[in-house]
């Protein structure tokens, strides 16, 4: 897995990741967004557009943000990911908990995919 981060003009982050999310890697997945949640009221999207996997591990990382983003006045939202893996999104709850978008550009705009 690559995770990479970059710092938009306007104070948002995105956070793209590629590969698979499992066991083994969610750990940097983590420290990743333990560090840009740090901001105060954090405005985070995460480009999923290239994970081919995602497992329990990497659902987890994506709520704890959410809630942590939240509590802090700031949001995480989730952008791009594959039909499989919207579908798990969806089946495990956190949609519409977590925001889900169709691209980068649509999240950093505000506009959901439903």
């Amino acid at each position: 897995m690559h995770v990479s981060v970059i710092g938009n003009p306007d104070d948002t982050v995105v956070v793209t990741v590629r590969g698979n999310i499992d066991l083994d890697t969610a750990p940097v997945l983590r420290t990743t967004m333990d560090q840009v949640l740090e901001r105060p009221h954090p405005r985070v999207v995460v480009d999923l557009s290239g994970v081919d996997f995602c497992d329990s591990t990497g659902l987890s990382a994506f709520a704890l943000g959410h809630q942590r983003a939240a509590a802090s006045g700031g949001w995480v939202r989730l952008a791009g990911p594959g039909d499989w893996l919207h579908g798990l999104l969806r089946t495990v709850g956190l949609v519409p908990a977590l925001a889900v978008y169709p691209s980068v550009a649509d999240a950093l705009g505000g506009t959901p995919q439903e």
